[in-house]
This record gives C-alpha cells, sequence and structure tokens, in this order.
C-alpha cells in the first residue's frame, strides 16, 4: 500500500480515538452502549461491503439522492484503503469494536482507556515512520524505527493515567503485539495484550 493509500487509511483509524475519548468524559454503561451500537452497524453494513450483488443495490438507492461523481469518488477512497485481506473478510473496525468492548467490560478504565488508545496512535505511528523512516527490516517486513515509533507513542500516552513501570510493561507487550501481527488481527490483539499485561503486572507485583 502506497504512502498517500496508508496515511488514508490510518487517518480513518484515528476515529477510533472516539471511544477513549468517550471513556474518559462519561462512564462504562455509556461507553459499552456506544461500542456496541457501533458494533451492531458495522455487523449490519459488512454484507454490503463484501458482496457486490448487496453493494450495486446500495448503489442504485443512493443514486436517487447523491450525485454519481460523489459515489464514485466514496468507493474509490473505500477500495484503495482496503487491504486485499479484507475484500473478502473481516474489516478492521469489527475487530477493533470487539476489542474495545472486551477491554472496556473487564478491565479497570485507566487500563481500557490506555489500551484502546495506544492501539490506535501506536499502529498509525509504525505505519507512517516504518514507511517513511523504515531502513532496518525485519524478516516479516516491519522496521526497528517503526516499531521504536510505536514504543515511545505508546508510552507517552500510558504515562498520562499510570506510573513508569506499568506504562513500560503496556507499551512493550502493544509493540511485540503489533511487531508479531498476533491473530485474529492486530486491531483486536493489541488492545488485549496491552490491557492484560498491564493487568497481570499490577496484580503480580
Amino acid at each position: 500500500m502506497s504512502m498517500k493509500r496508508e496515511l488514508k487509511r490510518k487517518a480513518l483509524h484515528l476515529t477510533g480515538l472516539i471511544v477513549p475519548a468517550i471513556y474518559a468524559i462519561s462512564d462504562r454503561t455509556f461507553t459499552l452502549t456506544f461500542i456496541g451500537v457501533a458494533m451492531v452497524v458495522f455487523l449490519i453494513l459488512e454484507p454490503f461491503r463484501i458482496v457486490e450483488a448487496f453493494r450495486d443495490k446500495i448503489k442504485k438507492i443512493l443514486r436517487i439522492y447523491v450525485q454519481e461523481e460523489v459515489i464514485s469518488t466514496l468507493e474509490k477512497n473505500i477500495d484503495e484503503i482496503t487491504r486485499e485481506e479484507e475484500r473478502s473478510g473481516i474489516a478492521a473496525h469489527i475487530y477493533f469494536a470487539a476489542g474495545a468492548f472486551i477491554v472496556v467490560y473487564f478491565f479497570p478504565r485507566d487500563m481500557a482507556i490506555g489500551a484502546i488508545a495506544v492501539a490506535t496512535v501506536g499502529d498509525a505511528m509504525a505505519a507512517i515512520i516504518g514507511k517513511t523512516f523504515g531502513s532496518h527490516r525485519f524478516r516479516n517486513g516491519k522496521s526497528v524505527e517503526g516499531s521504536l515509533a510505536y514504543l515511545l507513542s505508546a508510552l507517552a500516552i500510558l504515562l498520562l493515567l499510570m506510573s513508569f513501570p506499568y506504562a513500560a510493561v503496556g507499551a512493550l507487550a502493544g509493540m511485540l503485539a503489533e511487531f508479531y501481527d498476533l491473530p485474529p488481527d492486530d486491531n483486536f490483539s493489541n488492545q488485549l495484550a496491552i490491557a492484560m499485561s498491564i493487568y497481570l503486572f499490577k496484580t503480580l507485583v
């Protein structure tokens, strides 16, 4: 994926910061409700994204109210930021919503806010810095520069919410989860890795 397309994808990805922002100014119940409603909407719309026949029906309806140029531009932009594995599979935003719901439901407030924020910002920083300045590559295509960008941005976010030892553990866990692309999708596993590592560290130490 080109840098321009990657930037578009990460710009959309950063809208995930809405979730920790909502949790920061509201309560757990409202945040879970917001994520749950978003998840239902995503799941309803998902077949229209994947199945061409459904998508064509939606376009026919939209043409009654929206100009053809607008529809074409929107479809082009969506196509540009969609990864190959998402064209016939589950999209990243569904994994993200599922991970966020689990983290908010099971973990303390500061850990949940930190895990979701880091998974959102850290992933974007790793991709952008890695693609722009990544000259030292690992076998899986990831770069030292991208991983460091994730680690530092994660530390900066987590230090606003907790002391250094916990922030360091969470940042390192998130970086490793992002580096190894833990299944089923890094948008899901990243959040859980951060929250679980901080929780276990806090419990055991």
